[in-house]
């Protein structure tokens, strides 16, 4: 794991200082859209049964009551019951830009992101393979579990710490939100990857040219 190189990247990309707010909206919206909202209930109304009054309004000594698709009784409606619906909350796309940015920033201060070349791939897919490798560079878990974070499917290490979850996991560029980049130990993410994000997220540092119309 020595360098090989040295690579610039801006300051607006991998050195803004830690924003926990931001952060915090980030990861709210991120859970918010994975929120099903399938849970549903029958109002009354939609309970199959007759609509016929159980017992009559007075003289009975008991409480006056409907049919018997009425809440109060087992088998009826449910009172106030969830129906379908959709959590997602609203982001503006400039913030959640930011983020990612600064989850990555955050990362890279702390000397817990490791950039590393395109193709990372393993030999075998044994998960005691990648077990030693993850204990021989201290990525495993007595060191705080690692994401690997590549470009592009890789057979080998994805089937390998498919059993590992305990040292770490691998997702691809396109799988990963703000909340994985916070939650591990460390990042090892592939150049490509760190460039594809970076690319796709940096829609608050792009100013919009304004035009005019000129009359001829």
């Amino acid at each position: 794991m020595e360098p090989l190189r040295f690579k610039y990247y801006p300051s607006n990309h991998l050195h803004l200082p830690l924003r926990r707010d931001i952060l915090h909206r980030a990861i709210v919206y991120e859970g918010d859209a994975t929120r099903q909202g399938t849970a549903s209930t029958k109002w009354r109304s939609e309970v199959h049964g007759s609509n016929r009054k159980i017992r009559p309004q007075k003289g009975t000594g008991h409480a006056r009551l409907g049919d018997k698709k009425s809440p109060m009784l087992r088998g009826g409606g449910v009172a106030f019951g969830p129906k379908p619906r959709d959590f997602s909350t609203e982001l503006p796309r400039k913030l959640y830009d930011l983020a990612w940015r600064t989850a990555l920033s955050y990362r890279y201060r702390k000397g817990e992101l490791i950039v590393v070349e395109d193709g990372v791939e393993i030999d075998y897919p044994k998960t005691r393979f990648v077990k030693d490798i993850f204990a021989l560079n201290h990525w495993g878990n007595p060191n705080g579990r690692s994401l690997v974070i590549t470009s592009s499917f890789r057979p080998n290490l994805f089937r390998a710490l498919r059993h590992a979850g305990e040292d770490g996991r691998v997702l691809m560029e396109r799988e990963v939100d703000v909340k994985d980049l916070l939650e591990m130990g460390r990042i090892i993410i592939e150049k490509g990857a760190l460039d594809g994000i970076l690319k796709d997220h940096q829609s608050d540092l792009v100013s919009k040219v304004k035009r005019t119309t000129l009359d001829v």
